[in-house]
């Protein structure tokens, strides 16, 4: 099992965190915490980043749908980038597809001209 890892850095859009490892059950309240310390102004963008997500269980999915509901408490919003293949599977069969916005890399996602949003 690899542990997880969360790096945090800011962007033109807002903050963004990279994760790496696994996320699950005895990591999701890691990510809780790390993103209990995001402020995000009004109108900017949470990018989480999980190219390096190795595993996500649904303890990890309710962790970002929680970063999803304090991103938008903050009047901001949250996208999720480099999404692997399994944790997509998981968002479409789950509906979530349409909850969050997914983009290929983050600097598509951090792009001011962007208007996927």
């Amino acid at each position: 099992m690899s542990p997880l890892t969360i790096t945090a850095r800011d962007a033109v859009t807002g903050p963004v965190l990279e994760i790496t490892g696994h996320l699950d059950h005895a990591t999701a309240p890691e990510l809780r915490q790390a993103v209990d310390r995001v402020t995000l102004a009004s109108g900017q963008l949470l990018v989480v980043d999980l190219a390096g997500l190795e595993f996500c269980d649904s303890s990890g999915i309710t962790a970002l749908l929680a970063a999803r509901n304090l991103a938008m408490e903050q009047c901001g919003d949250i996208v999720l980038v480099a999404v692997p293949a399994n944790t997509v599977r998981i968002l479409r069969i789950a509906g979530l597809d349409r909850v969050f916005t997914l983009h290929p890399d983050t600097s598509t996602a951090t792009d001011p001209g962007s208007t996927a949003r």
